[in-house]
This record gives structure tokens, sequence and C-alpha cells, in this order.
């Protein structure tokens, strides 16, 4: 990304990278190699760099909103076919955009309460209503 906030449309190559972190920024050096029609790029200029670290591919992703924490363990509520509620805890792993990657603890397929959990008790009755988010579409592709 440029310093103006825009994204570079060209894609780089990855060259170099600094073990060492720089305590003062939190950041490590990095050089890339990048395609420069039109010369926008000059020599010294910086950059945010955004790069794929880790694929996980079938991640199990849930609305961030849809996890409760107490006391260092997460839960979520989850709805049966029969409209009951079980609130379950799961492991977490990282966030991706405003979803959290599901370790373990949900199912594929499993109905996520979204909104109302800290209302919610295991085996009680609630009338569900399909999620709508826009952001989660347009990263899983999913309507």
């Amino acid at each position: 990304m440029l310093g103006d906030g825009t994204v570079f449309p060209q894609p780089g190559r990855l060259l170099f990278v600094n073990r060492e972190v720089d305590t003062r920024t939190g950041t490590i050096q990095v050089r890339v190699e990048f395609p420069n029609p039109g010369n926008l790029l000059r020599p010294g200029q910086y950059g945010r760099i955004r790069a794929i670290t880790e694929l996980r591919k079938g991640a199990l992703l849930i609305p961030q909103q849809s996890v409760s924490e107490l006391q260092g363990v997460y839960q979520v509520g989850v709805v049966a076919a029969d409209h009951k509620a079980t609130v379950k805890a799961v492991k977490l792993g990282p966030l991706y955009g405003d979803m959290w990657v599901v370790e373990s603890g949900l199912q594929a397929g499993d109905n996520v309460i979204v909104d109302g959990l800290q209302r919610v008790r295991t085996g009680m009755t609630v009338a569900p209503t399909p999620y709508k988010d826009t952001q989660a579409n347009a990263v899983t592709g999913g309507n």
C-alpha cells in the first residue's frame, strides 16, 4: 500500500526478510521487488505490505460478535434443528477481518447465535432468523 492508502496495482516478489523486530516501531525490515511501469515508485520510498502468511483452506469462520469470553474461555451459542439453544466452549484461532477462525468446538453447518448471546441459556427455545453480513459474504463468497 502506498503512503496515500492506495494499493499498488502490481504484485511484488519477496527478496529478503530480516528476523529482527525494531522495538521502537514493532516492525521488521522486508525487501520486495515490484515492476514499476510509469515510474510511480521511487528509490527509498516506504509503504505497507500486505502478505499472505498462512493459508487455511476450509477454515470455519464465525462473526466476532457471536463470541463471548468469560474468564479466558470463549463461548458460542448454537441453535439445533428443534430451535433449542446450547452454549458451547470453542477454541479460536486468529481474527480475519471481523471474523474468528474456529479451531475446535463447532462443526460446519452449526447455526451460531450472533445477536443476544448474553440472554441465551442452554436448553432454552429460540426463534432464529438468518444473519445477513455483507462483509462476511464478500470474504467467503456466500449469500
